[in-house]
């Protein structure tokens, strides 16, 4: 075979492998792109859905001693609060 002939080959299968190449990378380019655009929207109200919860809801039924003392900090109930006024 002729020495120009097998780098004419060389040369147009390079040329084909670089098109498809280029193609695939566009096209998985654009479809990453329409997948980020779609998956950043701005949320309408009612269409996002909020997923997980409290795994134990009974706890918040009754506050503990902790919770109350620390309420009674916010509020300024404690007794140094009210022995200062």
């Amino acid at each position: 075979m002729d020495p120009d002939t097998s780098r004419n080959i060389a040369l147009i299968l390079g040329v084909l492998t670089l098109a498809v190449m280029v193609y695939f990378i566009t096209q998985r380019a654009m479809d990453n792109r329409t997948e980020m655009l779609e998956s950043n929207a701005p949320k309408v109200a009612g269409e996002d859905e909020l997923a997980g919860g409290a795994r134990n809801p009974q706890q918040f039924d009754e506050p503990d001693e902790d919770a109350l003392n620390e309420m009674a900090d916010l509020l300024g109930d404690d007794e140094e609060s009210t022995m200062e006024s």
